[in-house]
């Protein structure tokens, strides 16, 4: 017979290794959210949070920089793709957490998705490197021999995790992704009611094989001295209440040892109603859909749950009456194994009791329940379990304190009427800081209206219409692209955002120096940096290789090419205007060119230099460049009129070998002079360049 005493207990991975406390330890008992009975005991008693430490910042820092940003973004893809092969066993073991079929699509799924979508953009937006540079060279000497620019290293210690138990396996990938892509290892500490989930995940990930040494760690129960061993180096990221967030940022590690720490907490969103849109409107219908969504998936408990509907004061009672009517049509609530639930139970007991007191201070402040409550009958839910049926106030004033203040983490909202949109944006702000809130609208000046006013309030604002209804992400989904996070009560900090979430883990540093030094530092050439210079002349002489002749393999930051000069004739413009049919007046009209303070007479098609300018530097026959794919930051600075010269210098300025593909991606620097050797053109050509070609 199986009692709660012989359950294992849910081990940490920590050195490389599985780690369980002494078999008479005293553990916490960790309960299935739908029937109250034990799943899982808990305890680190005597796991050596030190030496975990320690090994991040030894062996998880070695293994991680061995690697350059695209070789860890594959390994990446690989560990999403072993996790997705085997989540259906996800599945199955979160639904002890009282989560739904629904709620694994944002919990797993989305945690998954959120390991491919890093992967891709590391790939696609970083450099192959370890490197990444963060704006353009700033010339600090006449001559160009002193030059500054701003770069990302990845920090020296570990990235921590403290994790919320609402999402055990997405919050902890969310947050591993990018710091996995920076270079910095990771320790994780999951909440204890949902932290065998994440425990079965960090398995998974291990069993894959695709972890470097010591880039993963895993502490499944407290870690109270943890922060006790952390410095400057490290990086901590917070997710769960205001009040812990506010004890850790005092903890001496954060105060005087400049441990880095984010924070993600609590967050009374909003959903708003624009005045111009009533019962009949499409997107009533959506408004009414997005908040009966976020009320129930997870059960009410995600950082970015609605958790205050703002609506012109008409449309009170409509609201809370189709609201009413969408949840009791879709909504059944139960143990999420049981076919026909559609909402589960909260996390826990303990949580269960935390919303109902929560709700208890909203009524006791004003608030009228419209529907649902802590009475409310749940005739397909278990009484050992912790259900909370979907509940809805009504508030008189929507400046009431409570209702600003309070967060009921659960299936609860509350309704609030404004008399004006400037009144909608007060009480949108008053919540003192936000992660998200939607604003319901198909009037682009109303939006306008609501981004200026409530922007400085909020990380991120959702705008809901008859046109994006259908493809909206959602108000409540946090998706890997854009940032994640919010000022104010909600925390200050910012997850995710694409490349921005990767520069969150490392340390932006000036660096200035020659062009050599950064032209070193960065991967990317300088101008003034050494060159390995060949002439059109020194390669039709076989003194020179033309760097469109090497491979990968050959090719070197700084191989360049000059070519001669080509005369520009008035015919050639007239030509090329009457074949394009850009028959612009500076091109085709003298005394107009002229009075134009830009031209000194009728001058080239800019376009018509840029064509010359590859005619002049393209080694024609077929080698080792396969395509070119597009230019980038090309300007024109000086006119160019006719029986002028230019020529043109193409560097090797950027290398950047793709991991799994037999070729790469060449930036060339490319300057057009003219016969006075002033700059007519700066621009860079975008090559793909095999990695190896045959040299015979």
């Amino acid at each position: 017979m199986t009692t709660p005493q012989s359950l294992p207990i849910v081990p940490s991975y920590t050195r490389d290794q599985w780690w369980n406390p002494a078999a008479d330890v005293r553990a916490t008992e960790v309960l299935d959210a739908s029937t109250g009975e034990v799943v899982a005991r808990v305890s680190t008693d005597g796991l050596d949070i030190a030496a975990a430490v320690e090994h991040a910042r030894s062996v998880g820092q070695k293994s991680l920089a061995e690697l350059t940003i695209h070789e860890r973004a594959l390994l990446l893809k690989e560990i999403a793709g072993y996790l997705n092969g085997r989540k259906q066993e996800l599945y199955d073991l979160s639904f002890a957490t009282g989560a739904t079929q629904r709620d694994h699509m944002s919990d797993i799924d989305g945690g998954i998705g959120t390991l491919f979508t890093f992967s891709s953009k590391g790939r696609r937006e970083l450099p192959n490197a370890n490197v990444i540079v963060d704006g353009a060279p700033e010339v600090l000497s006449r001559d160009g021999s002193f030059l500054g620019r701003h770069v990302y290293t990845p920090l020296a210690g570990v990235m921590v995790q403290i994790n919320a138990f609402n999402f055990p396996m997405w919050g902890m990938l969310e947050k591993f992704a990018p710091a996995f892509i920076a270079g910095v290892p990771t320790i994780v500490k999951p909440a204890t009611p949902t932290g065998y989930v994440t425990e079965a995940c960090v398995r998974m990930m291990v069993e894959s094989g695709k972890l470097p040494a010591g880039a993963l760690q895993l502490v499944s129960g407290s870690a109270r001295d943890l922060l006790d061993h952390l410095d400057m180096r490290d990086m901590v990221a917070f997710t769960g209440s205001a009040a812990t967030a506010g004890k850790l940022k005092l903890h001496p590690a954060v105060t005087e040892r400049g441990c880095r720490f984010t924070a993600e907490t609590d967050s009374l969103n909003a959903a708003v109603l624009g005045l111009d849109v009533t019962a009949d409107s499409p997107e009533f219908d959506a408004f009414i859909k997005a908040i009966m969504v976020e009320m129930t998936v997870k059960a009410g408990q995600k950082c970015t749950a609605i958790r205050r509907v703002i609506v012109p004061q008409a449309m009170v009672e409509p609201v809370a009456q189709a609201l009413e009517s969408k949840i009791s049509s879709k909504i059944v609530v139960g143990d999420p194994r049981v076919e026909g639930c559609t909402m589960g139970p909260l996390a826990s007991l303990d949580q269960r009791d935390e919303v109902a007191k929560a709700v208890a201070i909203l009524v006791e402040a004003g608030g009228r329940i419209a529907f649902g409550g802590p009475d409310a009958e749940l005739p397909q839910a278990n009484p050992n379990g912790a259900f909370f049926a979907p509940t809805a106030l009504v508030f008189d004033d929507p400046f009431t304190a409570a209702v600003n203040e309070v967060e009921a983490f659960g299936p609860v909202t509350s309704i609030l009427g404004y008399a004006d949109t400037p009144e909608a944006i007060r009480i949108a702000n008053a919540g003192g800081g936000s992660l998200v809130a939607t604003v319901c609208t198909h009037d682009p000046a109303l939006a306008r209206e609501f981004a200026v006013g409530m922007g400085s309030h909020h990380g991120r604002l959702h705008f809901l219409d008859r046109d994006d209804a259908k493809t909206s992400t959602g108000h409540g989904s946090p998706v890997p692209h854009l940032v994640h996070g919010g000022p104010g009560r909600a925390g200050g900090g910012e997850e995710l955002g694409g490349v921005r979430a990767v520069k969150h883990c490392m340390q932006r540093l000036a660096v200035q120096g020659s062009p050599d030094h950064l032209t070193g530092i960065t991967g990317l050439w300088h101008t003034g940096a050494a060159t390995h210079s060949v002439s059109r002349s020194d390669v039709d002489a076989g003194k020179g290789k033309h760097p469109f002749r090497k491979s990968l393999a050959e090719l070197r930051i700084g191989d360049q090419f000059r070519s001669e000069l080509r005369t520009v004739t008035l015919q050639d413009i007239t030509d090329f205007a009457n074949e394009t049919g850009d028959t612009f007046y500076a091109h085709t009209d003298e005394e107009a060119a002229m009075a134009n303070p830009f031209f000194p007479r009728r001058v080239a098609h800019g376009y018509l230099l840029v064509s010359w300018a590859a005619g002049l530097f393209v080694d024609p026959a077929p080698g080792p460049v396969l395509a070119n794919y597009g230019l980038e930051n090309l300007r024109f600075i000086t006119p160019v009129t006719y029986d002028d010269q230019i020529r043109v210098t193409l560097t090797a300025k950027q290398i950047t070998p793709r991991v799994t593909d037999e070729y790469g991606e060449v930036a060339w620097d490319c300057v057009l002079h003219n016969q006075d050797d002033e700059i007519v053109a700066t621009y860079d050509v975008l090559t793909l360049v095999t990695k190896t070609w045959p040299t015979a």
